[in-house]
C-alpha cells in the first residue's frame, strides 16, 4: 500500500478536540491538520514531536493536511491515521503476503452482520478448503518497552467486536482479529490489561472459543520510492 501523496515533516505543537493537531512546518507557517484518531494517542502526541503529513489539493475540504506519521523516540516511528490499517490489511492479502488469510478468491468490506448489527472491516470467501474468515481490523500503535499494547483506552466498541467475532465462529465460520501493528518498536502485542481490563480478559475468552489473532507490522519508511510505503512486512507474536 502506498499513499497517494508524498509526506510532508514539521513539528507538532498540540493535538485537540481529538480531530485537530497544530504542526509548524520547516519554514515556520504554523497549520492545522486533520488528525484522523478518535482514540487517546498515548505516547503518539508529545508536542515537539516530529511528525509527517500529507497534503490534499481538494479545494472543498477545510483542512489541507491530514496527519500521517510521527516520532515516538529517536528513529521510532508510528501510524496514527487509523484510515489507513483496513487498506493495509487489504492489500496484503490481496498480494497472498499473509498466509493464514490466503486462497480466498473473494474480499469485501464494510459487510453487515452479526445480533449487535456491526460491519466487519473485511469478509473473505470462496476458498476450497476453508469456511468463509471474518476479520476485524485493529492499530496497534500505543509502544512501552517494545511491548505493543491493545487498546490504548476503554473500548466498549471493542468488546462488541469481539462478541461478534465469537458468534461467527459458534455458526462454523472463521473469525480473525487482526492486529495492524503501525509502530516500527513493537516487538510483540499484548493486551492493555492496565486500560481497559474488561476488554483484555474478552479477548482471551474469544481466543479459547476460536477466534484467531494475528499480527503484522507495517514497514513505515518515508525515503524509499515510492514515496510513504505502509505495507506490513512481518508477523509479530501476541501474548496473550
Amino acid at each position: 500500500m502506498t499513499l497517494p501523496q508524498d509526506l510532508i515533516e514539521g513539528r507538532l505543537l498540540r493535538r485537540y478536540k481529538r480531530f485537530f493537531a497544530d504542526v509548524e512546518m520547516p519554514d515556520g507557517q504554523v497549520v492545522t491538520a486533520h488528525c484522523p484518531n478518535t482514540g487517546s494517542m498515548r505516547n503518539c502526541c508529545e508536542p515537539g514531536s516530529r511528525v509527517w503529513l500529507t497534503r490534499s489539493n481538494n479545494p472543498k475540504r477545510k483542512l489541507a493536511y491530514t496527519w500521517e506519521l510521527v516520532e515516538t523516540a529517536p528513529g521510532k516511528l508510528a501510524c496514527v491515521n487509523t484510515s489507513r490499517p483496513n487498506h493495509q490489511v487489504r492489500a496484503a492479502i490481496e498480494a497472498a503476503r499473509i498466509p493464514e488469510l490466503s486462497g480466498y478468491s473473494e474480499l469485501a468490506s464494510e459487510v453487515r452482520y452479526g445480533e449487535e448489527r456491526s460491519r466487519i472491516d473485511l469478509k473473505l470467501s470462496g476458498h476450497g478448503d476453508w469456511p468463509d474468515a471474518w476479520v476485524e481490523v485493529k492499530n496497534v500503535t500505543l509502544c512501552e518497552g517494545g511491548i505493543g499494547f491493545f487498546p490504548d483506552a476503554v473500548t466498549s466498541r471493542g468488546q462488541k467486536h469481539l462478541r461478534e467475532l465469537a458468534a461467527q465462529v459458534k455458526q462454523g465460520d472463521r473469525a480473525v482479529l487482526m492486529f495492524c501493528v503501525n509502530h516500527t518498536g513493537i516487538t510483540e502485542v499484548r493486551p492493555a490489561d492496565g486500560i481497559d481490563p474488561v476488554y483484555s480478559q474478552l479477548l482471551r475468552e474469544v481466543a479459547g472459543q476460536g477466534v484467531e489473532v494475528l499480527a503484522w507490522q507495517a514497514d513505515l519508511a518515508r525515503n524509499r520510492e515510492p514515496a510513504g510505503a505502509f505495507d506490513l512486512v512481518r508477523p509479530v507474536p501476541v501474548r496473550l
